[in-house]
């Protein structure tokens, strides 16, 4: 099950960023895709529903499909 987060807003990114975790392991959405998240996740990221992501990534512009395409841990 992948679980999604949105951290804190920062000036860089106004409406913080997309984390997912899964299997214990976090990744963030980066513009190459998702990428290995070193380290725990960031203490006030907020806890997203499914449909949150999905407008997050919409506000954003990003595809909704990368959030099925959350990488499986090894």
């Amino acid at each position: 099950m992948t679980r999604f987060l949105r951290t804190q807003q920062t000036m860089a990114f106004p409406h913080g960023r997309l984390i997912a975790s899964r299997d214990g392991v976090n990744y963030v959405l980066a513009p190459d895709g998702w990428d290995h998240l070193g380290g725990q996740r960031p203490k006030h990221a907020a806890v997203l529903s499914r449909e949150e992501a999905e407008d997050w990534c919409e506000r954003e512009g990003w595809d909704l499909h990368l959030l099925d395409e959350v990488p499986t841990p090894s």
